[in-house]
């Protein structure tokens, strides 16, 4: 089975794509395109995704640069070919051709950036807890030290957990209330005193109050296309052991 890729026309121009997770080998709960290393996969197998990734971006796997993922706001700007231990951050930017930024997701929101007029892009995991301490914010301030004009930045939220599928408690509206009253439009009522949160309307919201010129969701959602993506909440459910991760990779 060949990869599938999805790519978005506001980012046209820039090599980009966000992976399903068919044309992998990964097998059992893993089945299709797993690329978590941090995954009980077995490693030889992932790397072998990883490189499927590579080959489908015109890349080496040494080209793909990546992040320890940590559910902050922080942000890594990469130079070259990474070697050894990767940043712990949920965001890279670059100005370097050649080199490719993945971001892994299953169920938070992988957000790819670009402004082509001055050759810089970004890329962003960016959860709930992620996307509320201001990674969003963060990627774009981190484009801009590499001349990127905010004005001119493209921002595309790839397949995400959609708000039928994220039930949460009542302090977690609550936290978000007390952050900003705004935020109350992200929520809408669940089972009994549990809500429905919105989250890559949240992270539009963000990026858009964030003056960017372009945002928008490829309204993908993980949980209920078990054919084509992971999702930690749907493996929960089932009560499986483990997950796969879902990459997502943009390059100059």
């Amino acid at each position: 089975m060949s990869l599938e890729i999805i790519t978005s026309n506001a980012l046209d121009g820039v090599a980009h794509g966000f992976f399903t997770r068919k044309g992998g080998a990964s097998s059992g709960v893993f089945e299709g395109l797993n690329c978590g290393l941090g995954s009980t996969d077995q490693s030889d197998i992932v790397k072998i995704n990883r490189a499927r990734v590579a080959k489908a971006m015109d890349l080496t796997p040494d080209q793909l640069c990546a992040a320890h993922q940590i559910h902050s706001a922080d942000v890594a700007i990469v130079t070259g070919p990474q070697s050894g231990d990767v940043p712990k951050a949920d965001a890279l930017v670059t100005d370097q051709p050649g080199l490719a930024l993945v971001i892994l997701t299953a169920d938070c929101q992988p957000v790819l950036f670009a402004d082509r007029d001055t050759g810089v892009i970004g890329a962003a995991h960016a959860g709930w807890k992620g996307a509320a301490a201001g990674v969003l914010e963060a990627t774009i301030e981190a484009m801009e030290t590499l001349g990127a004009k905010r004005e001119a930045i493209t921002a595309v939220i790839g397949p995400s957990i959609s708000q039928r599928a994220y039930e949460v408690g009542p302090e977690f509206f609550e936290d978000f209330y007390a952050e900003n009253p705004i935020y109350a439009r992200f929520f809408t009522n669940g089972s009994g005193d549990r809500y429905l949160f919105d989250l890559p309307a949240f992270g539009l919201y963000r990026l858009r109050e964030a003056g960017v010129g372009h945002a928008e969701w490829t309204r993908h959602c993980t949980y209920f296309d078990p054919s084509r993506f992971y999702s930690y909440r749907r493996s929960v459910h089932r009560k499986e052991a483990d997950y796969g991760r879902l990459i997502s990779v943009i390059r100059l």
